[in-house]
C-alpha cells in the first residue's frame, strides 16, 4: 500500500522535509523556501491565549442517559422520556493556575458538562463545590487576581489570598470546603460535581422551579492529604490527565448520577436565606435529592487541543425548559464566559467541531468574522426579517419570564432571616469528624499563618470565630504556634 504524499498547506507535494533550501552547500538559507517558511510561522501559531481561570484541563466524551420521569418539572427535551441518551462533552479543570501546572494541588476543580441536545447545546458550567468565594460578580477580576501570580513577585502571595478573603467574609464557607478533606481530589473520577449556581425549570404548563444540580461520582470520593498531593504533583504534574486517560483507554468508564433540588419558585421570597446566593448550600430536608439520570464518559480526545483546549461553555447557552435565575454570579457568568471565548478562540468558535450542535444544526444571521467556515451561500441572506425563506424565531421563551420591581442601581442582596456570612461554614465545620477537623485547621494554619500582616490574620480568625467558636480558636492557637517557631 502506498503513502499519502507530503504536501504543503496549500495542496503541493514536498520533495524534501528533511533538509532547508540554501544558497550552495552550507551556504545561507532561502526565503523562497515554502516549506520551511510555512512550517516556522504555523509552528510560531500553534498556541492560543490560554483560558485566564480553568487553564489546566481535561475532557472526555460521552452521554447522559435519562433514569427518572423530571417532565412534571421541565419540558427539556433531552429530559422528557426515560432511557433516552444525550452525547456529552465534559471538561475538568483547575482554577487557579496555568497551563503548565500540577493537577495535584488544593483548588476547585471545574465541572463543565455539554450536552448536544435536539434542541441545541446546553453547558452546564460548575465545579467540585456546591458553593463559591463570591455573591456579585464585579468582585470576579479582583478574586482572581489575588489568588494568581503577583505582577511583581511572579508567585502566588499568601498576603494577596488571605487579604481578599479577610476583606470578604462571604468566603468563610468555601474556604471551609477548600481547606477540607475535599480541597484537593485524588482524580478527576473520585470528585463530585455541581451546577453550583440556582438555575431555572420550566415545565409545559408555565410552570417555574429553581434548581441546583448534584453530579454525584459513582467511583466513590477519594482525596489526597497534602503530604500526598505534593508527593504525586513532583512525579507526575499531570496526575489527573493520566488517571482519565488510562481509565477510559482500558475501558472502565467514569459516570455520576444526577440528581437535582427543586424549589416551587413562588418559596424564593419568603426562604430563610436568598436562595441565589453563589456562597450558600440549600439543606437537603428542604430540599431532597432527586435522581435525574446518569453521565458515562467512554471515548478520551483524539487531539486534546482541538477538543480540550478549544472547547467553548457558557452558561448561557440554554434550551427550551431550563433558563436562568436571578443569582448574581450566574447573570455575570451570562457574559464573561462566552465573551472570554470570543477574545481566545475568535467569533466563529461554534463552529469548530467541538463547539458546533450535534444533534441539530444552528441557523442564524452571523456571518463572516475571523475564521468563517460557513457563510451559507449566495442566496443565504444576513438579516431578518426577510422574504427569502430564512430562519424564524419561534415566539416562545425558553423559560419563565422573572419578576422585577424597584429602581436601577447598585443593591446589595435583599436580606432573609438567615442571611449571614458564617453559619453555613459552621454547620460544615460542625459535620466534620475529630480528625477532619483537624486536617482542616491544619491546612488554614498552614496558609495563614505565612501572611506578613497581623491584621489580616486578625480579620481572617475573626471569621472563623463567627462560623464556630471551636472552629476560630483552633485555628488561632495552630497559627500562633506556627509563627512562634
Amino acid at each position: 500500500m502506498s503513502k499519502r504524499v507530503l504536501t504543503t498547506e496549500s495542496g503541493a507535494p514536498v520533495a524534501d522535509n528533511q533538509n532547508s533550501a540554501s544558497a550552495g552547500v552550507g551556504g545561507p538559507l532561502l526565503i523562497q523556501d515554502q516549506q520551511l517558511l510555512e512550517k516556522l510561522a504555523r509552528f510560531n501559531r500553534e498556541r492560543i491565549p490560554e483560558r485566564v481561570v480553568h487553564a489546566r484541563g481535561s475532557g472526555a466524551h460521552g452521554y447522559f442517559e435519562v433514569t427518572d420521569d423530571v417532565t412534571g418539572f421541565t419540558h427539556a427535551d433531552f429530559l422528557d422520556t426515560i432511557g433516552k441518551r444525550t452525547e456529552v462533552f465534559v471538561r475538568f479543570s483547575t482554577v487557579a493556575d496555568s497551563l503548565g501546572g500540577a493537577d495535584a494541588v488544593r483548588d476547585p476543580r471545574g465541572f463543565a458538562v455539554k450536552f448536544y441536545t435536539a434542541e441545541g447545546n446546553y453547558d452546564l458550567v460548575g465545579n467540585n463545590t456546591p458553593v463559591f468565594f463570591i455573591k456579585d460578580p464585579i468582585k470576579f477580576p479582583d478574586f482572581i487576581h489575588s489568588q494568581k501570580r503577583d505582577p511583581f513577585t511572579g508567585k502566588q502571595e499568601p498576603d494577596n489570598v488571605w487579604d481578599f478573603w479577610a476583606h470578604s467574609p462571604e468566603a468563610t464557607h468555601q474556604v471551609t470546603w477548600l481547606m477540607g478533606d475535599r480541597g484537593i481530589p485524588a482524580s478527576y473520577r473520585h470528585m463530585n460535581g455541581y451546577g453550583s449556581h440556582t438555575y431555572q425549570w420550566t415545565n409545559e404548563r408555565g410552570e417555574a422551579f429553581f434548581v441546583k444540580y448534584h453530579f454525584k461520582t459513582n467511583q466513590g470520593i477519594r482525596c489526597l492529604s497534602t503530604e500526598q498531593a505534593q508527593e504525586i504533583a513532583g512525579k507526575d504534574p499531570n496526575s489527573h490527565q493520566t488517571d482519565l486517560l488510562q481509565a477510559i483507554e482500558r475501558g472502565v468508564n467514569p459516570s455520576w448520577t444526577l440528581f437535582v433540588q427543586i424549589m416551587p419558585a413562588a418559596e424564593a421570597a419568603d426562604y430563610r436565606f436568598n436562595p441565589f446566593d453563589l456562597t450558600k448550600v440549600w439543606p437537603h430536608r428542604d430540599y431532597p435529592l432527586q435522581r435525574v439520570g446518569r453521565l458515562v464518559l467512554d471515548r478520551n480526545p483524539d487531539n486534546v487541543f482541538a477538543e480540550v483546549e478549544q472547547a467553548a461553555f457558557s452558561p448561557n447557552n440554554f434550551v427550551p425548559g431550563i433558563g436562568p435565575s436571578p443569582d448574581k454570579m450566574l447573570q455575570g457568568r451570562l457574559f464573561a464566559y462566552a465573551d472570554a471565548q470570543r477574545y481566545r478562540l475568535g467569533v466563529n468558535h461554534t463552529l469548530l467541531p467541538v463547539n458546533a450542535p450535534k444533534a441539530t444544526e444552528a441557523h442564524n444571521y452571523g456571518r463572516d468574522g475571523f475564521m468563517a467556515l460557513n457563510n451559507q451561500g449566495r442566496h443565504a441572506k444576513n438579516y431578518e426579517p426577510n422574504s427569502y425563506d430564512g430562519p424564524v424565531e419561534t415566539g416562545r421563551p425558553l423559560s419563565a419570564p422573572l419578576a422585577v420591581s424597584g429602581h436601577t442601581g447598585t443593591h446589595e442582596a435583599p436580606q432573609h432571616t438567615k442571611d449571614d456570612d458564617f453559619f453555613q461554614a459552621g454547620e460544615l465545620y460542625r459535620l466534620m469528624s475529630e480528625e477532619e477537623k483537624s486536617r482542616l485547621v491544619a491546612n488554614i494554619a498552614g496558609g495563614l499563618s505565612q501572611v506578613s500582616r497581623d491584621d489580616v490574620i486578625e480579620k481572617n480568625l475573626a471569621h472563623f470565630h463567627a462560623a464556630d467558636p471551636e472552629y476560630g480558636k483552633r485555628v488561632e492557637e495552630a497559627v500562633r504556634a506556627l509563627r512562634e517557631d
